[in-house]
């Protein structure tokens, strides 16, 4: 593990993580951790000058792991996969300390919401180490689809599905379809014939 580089950003999202979390003192913070080669604040990480900045550092220090403290890994990670992609790095050698929704949104003490982070930057430096390259593979598919369930949901989303031209199976476990709609006389408020 001698030859890992990690690279941290630390976003300050505007003042959505930097008006309660001290991002500066985060980014020191970070600086202190083994393996950590460079790290860097940036106003917007996300943004084209961001991710730019993380591909130059990467390429520039060798970089071989990415450590993101930002918001969201559901918001932005793919973000950041492709970034360090284009950079040539796998993208699976990312981790993510969500700075924002975990610390700046939920705190309003700074010097506990600023120790907060520096420990999630911590975490994710920590688990980064340990991550492996994955690989997208292609595998065959059936173009098909299985719905459960005859009722009316069941019944239109396989005419649906079958308009879009896929092949459809419907189950039911009763003997016929059409599930509590079929047991109705008729339905509000126009009074039509539920059948």
């Amino acid at each position: 593990m001698n030859d890992l580089k990690i690279g941290v950003f630390v976003c300050h999202c505007g003042t959505n993580i930097a008006g309660t979390v001290d991002v500066a003192a985060v980014a020191d913070y970070a600086r202190t951790l083994p393996h950590v080669a460079v790290v860097h604040e940036n106003k917007f990480t996300c943004s084209d000058p961001g991710q730019a900045d993380i591909i130059q550092t990467i390429r520039d220090y060798g970089l071989n792991r990415v450590v993101v403290a930002s918001c969201s890994p559901r918001m932005h990670e793919p973000t950041f996969q492709r970034t360090l992609e284009a950079a040539g790095l796998n993208p699976y050698y990312l981790a993510m300390a969500n700075i924002r929704e975990q610390c700046s949104w939920v705190h309003t003490d700074r010097a506990r919401a600023t120790q907060k982070a520096q420990d999630l930057v911590r975490a994710a430096v920590s688990r980064v180490i340990y991550q492996q390259p994955l690989f997208a593979r292609p595998v065959p598919i059936t173009p098909a689809t299985l719905i459960v369930g005859g009722g009316i949901a069941g019944i239109q989303a396989a005419l649906d599905i079958a308009d879009a031209g896929f092949q459809v199976y419907l189950v039911e476990r009763e003997p016929s379809i059409g599930g509590r709609m079929a047991q109705l006389d008729k339905t509000f408020p126009t009074l039509d014939c539920a059948t």
